[in-house]
């Protein structure tokens, strides 16, 4: 039998997006809640807390570590020194000082993080997804409450994040696979940057696009049963949004950051966090719900934030001086244009980092047990710390922060029921989210 691989092997099909069906399904209800579109930014590696938002200027050196702390535009709020830019715009954020859960491998933590969920299968080291894997949040959404008929729901880039296995949380996990994010891959600091799953020849008209159609329902005829195993009912639906979507000029701008000022790509910062920043705004202000930005993508401490050695020079030299600048950007940007208030941004990692400098190694080590969450946008109060943890950053001393109540939090602002039941394949049910929703960050 030709199979859907060999097709794809031999370019036949390659055109047709044949995995772009798997990413969307009917558009069913739409919500009422009070955004149109979250950007998750996620700090591969866990970022220190103790560094960034929640310094401790009063505690033993051996904690409190090398950085000052400066003020902000509020009064009271005091940041890293490293961090000018975002200094200026804590006017428009809510500072999560308590947020905590028990996983502290990079690969189960990620779970908590990226899903809101403590995995089934403990905190282990290399933990990664299967098919009965939790669903991460832009494919609940995209589950329970679809985007647009002809735009992605739910896109994911720069890359996958891979630990030794592909770090898990990054897929639709038991809701299926037509659920998955739209992945790009793909350098977005190139001048030619392009997506190629939506980049159409030249010469393909309208016609021939319905000659494509014709030739994938020969070809679907033939795989029938093996694609509803694999992809579940309703796959002629999918594959007709995955025409849509190729043929859509609109999505395909999205996707275009060419189309950027030279200004505006300098003011994010030239590099693939700056990029991918960037595109993440072109893609809301586009129609797409959920966009997850991936800050480093490989696994190893001198690749992202696990700051294990060096954690002083790393951040001051390498690491946050690009946050700051992109991170700003967005928000500024994303206020100008008048996204801000439908758009809910969350910046978070899968941990923070100890307390006490370890060693003779200048480093802080994995930290789950408290650390920082920053929110802006999508009725944020702003200029708000949330929560506290006690003086030397260990543990929350006031108002503890889950992973489910982070899950609740983002699902409510999308007018979904929390209540609400989704099943693993074993039909087993869960609740979308365990915790309760931080009201009192919103106005």
């Amino acid at each position: 039998m030709l199979t859907r691989r060999r097709l794809l092997q031999a370019g036949t099909l390659g055109l047709l997006g044949l995995d772009l069906p798997r990413l969307l399904r009917a558009e069913t209800s739409r919500g009422s809640g009070s955004i149109r579109s979250c950007i998750l930014l996620y700090y591969y590696g866990g970022p220190s807390h103790l560094d960034t938002w929640d310094m401790k200027p009063n505690a033993p050196k051996e904690v409190r570590g090398e950085f000052q702390s400066i003020a902000t535009k509020v009064p009271g709020i005091r940041i890293c020194e490293h961090m000018p830019r975002s200094s200026r715009i804590v006017e428009k954020l809510a500072i999560v000082r308590s947020v905590h859960h028990p996983m502290r491998n990079h690969n189960a933590a990620a779970v908590e993080a990226l899903c809101g969920r403590t995995p089934l299968g403990g905190d282990q080291e290399l933990l990664n997804d299967d098919a009965n894997s939790f669903p991460c949040y832009g494919a609940a959404l995209n589950f329970l409450n679809p985007g647009r008929h002809n735009v992605p729901t739910h896109v994911a880039l720069p890359q996958p994040m891979y630990n030794v296995v592909r770090l898990p949380g990054q897929t639709a996990g038991f809701l299926g696979a037509k659920h998955n994010p739209f992945q790009v891959n793909g350098d977005l600091t190139r001048s030619d940057f392009r997506v190629h799953e939506l980049t159409l020849p030249a010469d393909l008209s309208p016609a021939r696009m319905d000659d494509r159609r014709e030739l994938l329902s020969i070809v679907e005829s033939q795989t029938r049963g093996v694609e509803r195993r694999l992809a579940g009912r309703g796959l002629a639906v999918h594959q007709d949004r995955a025409f849509d979507i190729l043929a859509s000029d609109e999505v395909r701008r999205a996707f275009d950051l060419s189309r950027e000022s030279q200004r505006t790509r300098d003011r994010y910062g030239r590099d693939t966090l700056g990029q991918s920043l960037l595109l993440a705004r072109r893609l809301v202000e586009g129609g797409v719900r959920f966009v997850n930005v991936n800050d480093k993508f490989n696994n190893g401490q001198a690749a992202n934030w696990d700051s294990h050695e060096n954690n002083f020079g790393r951040l001051k030299n390498d690491l946050l001086p690009p946050s700051d600048l992109a991170f700003s950007a967005l928000i500024e940007d994303l206020d100008a244009r008048g996204l801000l208030e439908t758009t809910l941004v969350v910046a978070l990692a899968e941990f923070g980092r100890t307390p006490k400098i370890n060693g003779n190694k200048g480093g802080r080590d994995h930290w789950p047990d408290c650390f920082s969450v920053v929110m802006a946008g999508g009725g944020i109060k702003g200029g708000m710390v949330h929560g506290a943890s006690d003086r030397i950053g260990a543990y929350p001393a006031l108002d503890p922060v889950s992973s489910g109540d982070l899950a609740a939090t983002l699902f409510w602002r999308f007018g979904l029921d929390t209540e609400t039941e989704i099943k693993d394949l074993t039909g087993r049910p869960y609740r979308l989210a365990d915790g309760e929703p931080l009201r009192g960050l919103f106005a």
